[in-house]
């Protein structure tokens, strides 16, 4: 057995820098361009929604005004007459043990979602009235963002104190 390492003198490697190592054909090839398949948008998926937006496994509901002794079991009850309830969270408050005030209600579908959205506003859960919406949201398209004057895209942050 031979106990030496091979050591390829003068291979030519190829030594690669910077960001996305480009291709040896340059710069601006666009040899990688294509490479991706592309993702359906939710509106081909699920029809119209509106400016709401689906989480990674389903469309929630944000539920607010739920009864602070309200119990997990309660809001299975109040949103299972809308469709398939596929996950729900009631957090608690860790220090007095009730519920926070508010509950997250996740759908297959948009249709059950919106439904739920729809027919649940305004209905009591324990003699409070409770509201409903959309979890996420799409942001309005094309509204421009940052202070213009400073570049356009710059971040929201306070000013530095004025030098003396």
């Amino acid at each position: 057995m031979d106990d030496s390492m091979n050591i390829d003198e003068g291979s030519g490697a190829v030594t690669r820098k910077g960001r996305g190592f480009r291709s040896p054909a340059g710069a601006d090839s666009t040899a990688d361009e294509g490479r991706y398949e592309r993702l359906e948008t939710q509106h081909q998926k699920d029809g119209d929604t509106g400016k709401a937006a689906r989480s990674v496994e389903g469309w929630i509901v944000l539920v607010t005004n739920v009864h602070e002794e309200a119990s997990e079991d309660d809001v299975q009850d109040k949103f299972a007459d809308y469709g398939e309830i596929k996950n729900l969270h009631l957090n608690l408050d860790r220090r007095s043990g009730y519920v926070k005030g508010y509950a997250l209600v996740e759908y297959e579908t948009y249709a059950e979602a919106k439904r739920a959205i729809d027919e649940a506003s305004g209905t009591k859960l324990l003699d409070q009235e409770l509201q409903c919406d959309f979890a996420f949201v799409r942001p309005p398209p094309n509204v421009p963002r940052g202070n213009p004057r400073r570049g356009g895209n710059a971040r929201r942050r306070s000013a530095s104190p004025a030098r003396r």
